[in-house]
């Protein structure tokens, strides 16, 4: 009876089945889980696990700058730990009810500061060896990872939205945010303030890449309002989630899996040419079935 209880309320951690990857469920989402249990019993908060992450997946990048497989192991476990307490923290935050705006852009942005400092070493790395090429295709590495992190991203949470509705979903809108920017003061909310300025403009690159979701969203949210049919959401979440696979593989396990195999064999710069190819045809794929699919209900609904 006490193990289903913990199963219950572990499977009440996760922000729903059909979002999570094998990877997680197995491995990730059980060690955040028992992390989340033991920071409740001392009260510590979400944003201060998120936090902690950051500087875990700061020290795991710098360590990556070094060509010593000792070096690397303890990069690559220190990795691990920051995506650990990555699972934790929103599991923590849904145990306790603990969700907040600032928690929502302190998960987005944790992963930036990992793999800038990841990048970052790579190329001090490899920079006698390649010269100013490796932190050009760095930056277009960089830019390509923004662009598959934010879709996978969004996908998610729009998947979430039509299974679970909005309070089980983390959906923005990228005008909603900037009404909120607006209506923000520099001298009394200066730090929401500037994580608003650069949360409405993430938002926005979301919604440019997704026009024809925007379409079906707006008239769904028209025809319907906040009360949007069962069958349409029904309609939606079987043809989205053989997405949410892929949205995974775009977000952090396969990728990392790539990184570490390129640390260990000492030929990091493969994770680069794995990003820009591999992951961006991946990334094309996604779109352009989500956006099919979004067509076919908006001619629906019209």
């Amino acid at each position: 009876m006490e193990k289903e209880n913990k199963k219950k309320e572990l499977e009440a951690s996760l922000k729903s089945l059909d979002t999570e990857e094998f990877i997680d469920i197995y491995f990730y989402r059980p060690i955040g889980y028992r992390w989340a249990l033991l920071f409740k019993q001392f009260g510590i908060t979400p944003n201060s696990v998120t936090i902690a992450s950051i500087f875990l997946g700061v020290a795991a990048g710098i360590l990556f700058y070094y060509n010593d497989i000792r070096i690397t192991l303890c990069g690559i476990f220190l990795l691990i730990w920051a995506n650990s307490y990555d699972s934790a923290d929103g599991q923590l935050a849904r145990l306790t009810g603990q969700k907040s705006e600032l928690g929502r852009i302190l998960d987005g942005i944790s992963g930036d500061f990992w793999f800038i400092t990841i990048y970052a070493s790579i190329c001090l790395r490899l920079s006698t060896e390649w010269g100013i090429w490796i932190w050009i295709l760095a930056a277009v590495t960089g830019f390509c990872h923004s662009k598959q992190a934010a879709i996978a991203d969004y996908y998610r949470n729009i998947h979430l939205f039509f299974l679970k509705g909005k309070a089980g979903s983390e959906l923005d809108n990228s005008y909603q945010q900037a009404e909120l920017y607006k209506s923000l003061s520099w001298k009394n909310d200066l730090i929401r303030k500037l994580f608003i300025f650069f949360y409405k403009d993430y938002t926005a690159s979301q919604e440019r890449l997704t026009p024809k979701f925007q379409l079906f969203f707006k008239a769904a949210k028209e025809r319907y309002g906040d009360n949007i049919p069962q069958d349409l959401k029904d309609e939606f979440r079987i043809l989205s989630k053989p997405l949410m696979k892929y949205t995974n593989i775009l977000s952090f396990n396969t990728r990392v899996i790539v990184l570490f195999i390129g640390l260990l064999i000492n030929i990091p710069w493969i994770y680069f040419v794995f990003e820009v190819t591999v992951l961006n045809i991946l990334l094309i794929y996604m779109i352009m079935r989500h956006e099919s699919f979004c067509k076919k209900l908006h001619k629906q609904l019209s």
